[in-house]
């Protein structure tokens, strides 16, 4: 199986999500889901949204040894990660976002 490299992608495929986001990993372990909320952001100029996704981004290659796939989709100012299973990683990521992007809010972790 091939994992998608980590990258913040937007995409407006009609396929829902769900059938997008890889469930699990090379290994065929179970990978763990969060969601976080940018309330407002696409309403916000373009210049902000820009920089906003960006330290989305940063925030997220620090983890890029937990990381296997981001997407934000603007339209609903949601983003989703998907992680490999590590104790307390989702908490990391969702803190180091809110670090760079202080509005993002973690509204939900599977």
């Amino acid at each position: 199986m091939n994992l998608p490299k980590l990258t913040v992608a937007f995409d407006t495929s009609a396929e829902p999500l769900r059938k997008r986001v890889p469930s699990h990993d090379e290994h065929g372990k179970p990978l763990s889901d969060f969601m976080m909320l940018i309330p407002g952001l696409r309403d916000k100029p373009k210049h902000l949204v820009d920089a906003a996704i960006q330290d989305v981004h940063i925030a997220l290659t620090h983890f890029s040894h937990a990381v296997v796939f981001a997407e934000f989709n603007l339209k609903l100012n949601l983003l989703w990660v998907s992680i490999r299973p590590i104790q307390g990683i989702r908490f990391e990521i969702a803190s180091a976002i809110q670090r760079h992007v202080p509005e993002a809010k973690l509204v939900s972790h599977i």
